[in-house]
């Protein structure tokens, strides 16, 4: 085995600290990375900048047009996006319902809650909220793999920017949804955890999959 190196723990930084900032959108879709730029703004020579990116293009998440380019998700993509969603975080919730702590379904309980209140939210704050559900769920399914799988599912879906404004009755319909998937984990009863969750993302689907065709 190769021994480490300091290149190698700065490198893995850098890539964390980027990988990080694309993840949430901070550095948009399309956004050029100059490698200059980004060893100004992290401090970091320009081979762990490097290293880094090649990382990130091995992830799927910059490629080399003329330069370093943050990945935009085309469209057409959405269905294999949504399929991965299935897969992923339904097996995930079935882990959660086994592996969760009280105090985890307790925090579950809160995010639940919270969009309860849907109709005096703003839509952004009901995104958030929203995204840290399913990301909380994931999580406690103890499975780092999954947790990284997610992460990236996640940017796909955000970055699609979709023509799709849910409607009241959906959103409402979606947080029933996500109050069966927190008693399905509540009662430890993986089976209908996974189910239910797995029909929750596709109703989510078959939305944006009728807003598409409209367009």
């Amino acid at each position: 085995m190769r021994k480490r190196t300091g290149t190698d723990l700065i490198a893995g930084d850098v890539h964390q600290k980027l990988r990080s900032k694309i993840l949430t959108l901070e550095i948009k879709p399309g956004a050029r990375l100059v490698e200059d730029e980004i060893s100004s703004l992290l401090e970091a020579g320009r081979t762990p900048v490097r290293e880094a990116l090649l990382r990130l293009q091995g992830e799927g998440l910059v490629s080399r047009d003329r330069g370093w380019v943050v990945e935009s998700t085309d469209p057409s993509s959405f269905r294999a996006i949504f399929e991965s969603r299935i897969a992923i975080e339904g097996y995930a919730t079935r882990l959660a319902a086994e592996r969760a702590t009280p105090a985890a379904l307790d925090d579950l309980q809160q995010l639940v809650d919270e969009m309860d209140r849907g109709e005096s939210l703003p839509r952004s704050e009901i995104n958030r909220l929203n995204q840290t559900f399913h990301r909380t769920i994931v999580a406690l399914s103890e499975n780092p793999f999954f947790v990284e799988l997610h992460e990236r599912t996640q940017f796909r879906y955000w970055n699609l920017r979709l023509p799709v404004i849910f409607l009241k009755d959906q959103l409402a319909h979606s947080a029933e949804q996500h109050k069966a998937i927190l008693a399905a984990m509540k009662n430890r009863n993986g089976d209908l955890a996974e189910r239910v969750t797995r029909e929750h993302i596709e109703t989510t689907m078959n939305i944006v999959a009728d807003a598409l065709s409209d367009n």
